[in-house]
């Protein structure tokens, strides 16, 4: 796709301007093709603002920012609740002997409470208390988080393009805390935020408001279209080294073609994301 920018050409110039470019073009391909090649090379020109008729767009593949979210029917958002109802409930009763093992350890390795608590953003920017287990030293500084965040949003983290969304190497985790975030049981607590209902079992993961700060217009429409989740698209696919802006498409992606089914296969491939360990800090 070759894009051209036009400026100051009135509507009945349209045709002219693109037999010219279409000229322009087959001269260009002829110094690199042969005869037969440019003839079977099939030219296809859009003029932006496009005139719309009756029936709309001309050709709406080239306007992908037309294309209608599929609004979930209501029975389908019903059993969805009831899945993270259910699901959450098995997990904490199942998962108490763990959760009472995790908080000795944590208690006997630093300082400090048990559960770490976080304000961050749900959907349609409305803030929660966003629980973990504890992972880092109490009264640590921010800041080093703050300057992460910032460069992987603009894309300025790892030169070879192998940004994680996790820090490597944190100095403010405790070695508990490591163990905990490389086997995702830091994340236990979140089960009770998606009992509340401020959660989902799948979906994109919830910003810190900082981070959200950061972002650009087309990065917020991740917050709008469903609720953030302990587990999504992304996680089951790079994890933590997934590129920020391919996070965010493959949460997009998550949110224009949800189904029951979907977090179902999500859900039923997390499991191996979290053993496996890839992209996990």
């Amino acid at each position: 796709m070759v894009g051209v920018i036009l400026t100051e050409v009135g509507s009945a110039s349209r045709e002219t301007v693109a037999n010219a470019l279409s000229a322009k073009i087959t001269d260009s391909l002829s110094l690199f093709l042969s005869s037969e090649q440019v003839r079977q090379v099939d030219l296809s020109f859009y003029v932006f603002p496009e005139d719309w008729d009756k029936e709309g767009v001309r050709d709406p593949k080239a306007h992908p920012n037309l294309a209608p979210v599929r609004d979930p029917k209501k029975v389908s958002l019903f059993v969805k609740r009831c899945i993270d109802i259910l699901g959450s409930s098995l997990a904490l009763i199942v998962g108490s002997p763990a959760f009472v093992a995790i908080a000795i350890a944590i208690k006997l390795n630093s300082k400090g409470p048990v559960l770490f608590r976080q304000q961050r953003v749900g959907q349609y920017g409305n803030r929660f208390t966003f629980l973990k287990f504890r992972s880092m030293y109490v009264s640590n500084d921010p800041t080093i988080h703050r300057e992460y965040v910032a460069n992987l949003i603009a894309g300025a983290g790892d030169p070879e393009g192998k940004n994680v969304y996790k820090l490597t190497d944190d100095p403010r985790v405790t070695r508990v805390g490591r163990f905990l975030r490389k086997t995702s049981l830091d994340e236990l607590p979140q089960f009770l935020n998606a009992l509340k209902g401020e959660m989902s079992l799948v979906g994109p993961r919830p910003p810190i408001p900082y981070e959200v700060e950061r972002y650009e217009i087309w990065h917020r429409r991740r917050l709008l279209d469903v609720k953030p989740g302990l587990t999504g698209l992304w996680q089951v696919t790079g994890r933590s080294k997934t590129k920020f802006d391919d996070m965010v498409r493959l949460d997009l992606q998550y949110a224009r073609s949800w189904s029951v089914w979907l977090d179902i296969k999500i859900l039923w491939r997390t499991p191996r994301a979290v053993l496996m360990g890839d992209g996990a800090y």
